[in-house]
């Protein structure tokens, strides 16, 4: 698809299709040498903490709604990004389930009360036929009002 954008153009390649560097291949007589090598392990503790963060007070309810910790005092003081993701996302599809059964609630309800409405004859059509029958009897007032006062 790409090739159908740029069409034949070399120039327009280039400027796309740019080489990316490796830095941890050797690049001519540059070696990777020990101090380079040294310095991904300078901090070996941040690796470790590097997903992780402080979960907020509406986190902390997610993590509980979504049943990973029983109360939120059981809740570390940092949680890592991928169990509040899942909890979220858990969460999120409760949401979605409650949602549906809400709007099959909903419209069942509705049906209800729309046959309900049609037992009474109290339907739309009845509605507007009455409302179109006082617009009338009002016009036929006003003309009688205007052919009064013309006289």
């Amino acid at each position: 698809m790409l090739g159908r954008l740029l069409g034949c153009s070399p120039r327009l390649w280039r400027q796309v299709a740019r080489p990316v560097p490796h830095p941890a291949r050797p690049i001519g007589d540059k070696v990777k040498g020990a101090q380079d090598a040294a310095l991904p392990t300078a901090n070996p503790g941040y690796e470790t903490f590097k997903n992780d963060r402080r979960p907020t007070n509406f986190d902390k309810k997610v993590l509980v709604w979504a049943g990973r910790f029983k109360k939120e005092e059981d809740i570390p003081k940092l949680i890592s990004s991928e169990v509040l993701d899942a909890a979220r996302s858990s969460v999120r599809i409760k949401v979605c389930y409650i949602m549906i059964v809400l709007t099959v609630l909903g419209c069942l309800a509705m049906v209800i009360t729309g046959k309900e409405a049609a037992k009474r004859d109290h339907t739309l059509l009845r509605m507007n036929i009455e409302k179109k029958a006082k617009w009338k009897a009002e016009v036929g007032k006003d003309e009688e009002a205007v052919v009064g006062k013309l006289q």
